[in-house]
């Protein structure tokens, strides 16, 4: 199949502009990805983006995504210090007052940071023969109509013609949602759920067997509703531990190391506490601290007229809680979609960018689904409740503790919160009374 068109832009170099491009660079003769930042020749973390010195999963859906953009990539990134984990072993993940049971899944993950996964996959995005990546090259508008997008404005007055604009600028949307609305274009409807998330964190020198029984990774949840914190410690290259602690509404953990280190103190379970009492810290006590005020849903899939030659894609359309770690996932999907409505349609058409939304919206819908149901366990979130959410949210506080003495529960729980099952999988009936019976079970030894 011959390409699709000529040249296709994308707006944002993060992961969500990395993927597009991958997607595209098959499908076009000429990729350009313009970003406003300079993009270091290492793996650092980036000053606009604010988020990428804290702990980030890699969904396993994720991860087999990235695969299909990358092959090798997995592999290459454990070369480059990346720890491979089964989560349903090597991550202890406490919840509703104890540890989830541990077993062998079967699956792998990987753990490592944001700016090495970025930075990997610039790489290979740089490796392509026909993308170029511009860093320090502002966008300054689009030129077109209403109907058809046909270039970006660079800031200097240099204009690129294109056959395919992708907005992948992030959460805000920023510059390419006010242009496309001065060409005529109409803007999408929005969900806002806010939640005031907000934590800080500190890097340590990791050893064999600073974490409890061995683990790799931990992950605290709160419990809901009167304890807001949660807790992340990952096991990341250059033998080192990430360590992010924080909350929902204002449950912020200090930045100076006495403040960070007496709110590990306060959470419900010792094990982070225990492990910054044994680990010395890498950067002298520096840490990075990051809020999050309100998750947001564009639902572009909703409109009645859609120009040709644009998408959205990633935080761009759907910036989630990033305390669940769904996002770059789920920019991943989106490229993997975008590719095949492009091969579908044959052109960067109108119809071709309904198509995509469409299905972006599908892979959206799960994980915004079990987020801000997530969220709406606090009384104090505000946005559009789910239906049913008190329902759910009780039921799914019951699988939550079945998983402490249930492997099966465990099993389906790790498998949704992987994207590798729809949240509909804990409610089937046989899960329905294996997760009570085990619920039961748990309160009585606990």
């Amino acid at each position: 199949m011959g390409p699709v068109g000529r040249h296709a832009v994308v707006i944002g170099g993060s992961m969500g502009g990395l993927v597009a491009a991958r997607a595209l660079a098959d499908r076009f003769e000429r990729v350009t990805v313009l970003d406003r930042d300079t993009l270091p020749d290492e793996p650092h973390t980036r000053r606009a983006v604010p988020h990428g010195g804290h702990a980030h999963a890699l969904l396993i859906r994720g991860l087999r995504a990235l695969e299909q953009l990358f092959p090798g990539l997995g592999d290459e990134l454990v070369g480059a210090g990346a720890v491979r984990f089964d989560p349903g072993q090597d991550l202890l993940f406490y919840q509703m007052g104890g540890l989830r049971a541990r077993f062998n899944s079967g699956k792998l993950g990987i753990s490592l940071s944001r700016a090495l996964l970025e930075y990997s996959v610039r790489c290979r995005v740089v490796e392509l023969a026909n993308v170029t990546v511009r860093d320090r090259t502002n966008v300054v508008g689009l030129t077109g109509g209403v109907g058809r997008i046909r270039g970006v404005v660079v800031e200097g007055g240099e204009v690129l013609d294109t056959d395919l604009v992708v907005n992948a600028t992030g959460r805000g949307g920023g510059g390419p949602d006010g242009w496309l609305e001065g060409l005529g274009c109409a803007a999408p409807e929005v969900d806002t759920v806010k939640i005031d998330v907000g934590y800080t964190t500190r890097i340590f020198h990791r050893h064999p067997g600073d974490l409890h029984e061995g683990g790799l990774l931990y992950l605290m949840s709160a419990i809901p509703p009167h304890d807001k914190r949660a807790a992340a410690v990952f096991a990341i290259e250059g033998n080192r531990w990430m360590v992010t602690l924080g909350g929902w509404h204002k449950a912020h953990a200090p930045v100076d190391p006495a403040g960070f280190e007496k709110f590990a103190t306060d959470l419900r379970a010792p094990h982070v506490a225990e492990l910054l009492r044994r680990a010395e810290p890498v950067d002298d006590g520096d840490a990075r601290r990051f809020t999050f005020p309100a998750a947001r849903r564009r639902y572009f899939e909703r409109l009645r007229e859609l120009p040709s030659g644009f998408v959205a894609l990633g935080d761009a359309i759907c910036s989630f809680n990033p305390l669940y770690g769904q996002g770059m996932t789920v920019a991943a999907l989106e490229a993997l979609q975008l590719g095949h409505c492009l091969d579908q349609d044959g052109s960067p058409s109108a119809e071709m960018a309904r198509r995509y939304y469409r299905l972006a919206g599908k892979v959206i819908d799960t994980p915004w689904q079990m987020a801000t149901g997530g969220d709406f366990i606090y009384p104090e979130t505000q946005g559009p409740k789910p239906p049913g959410i008190k329902l759910i949210n009780w039921y799914v506080k019951q699988a939550m503790r079945a998983s402490q003495t249930s492997i099966e529960v465990h099993r389906v729980m790790l498998n949704m919160q992987h994207l590798l099952a729809p949240p509909s999988a804990i409610m089937r009936p046989a899960n329905v009374f294996r997760a009570l019976r085990a619920a039961r079970r748990a309160r009585h030894e606990g």
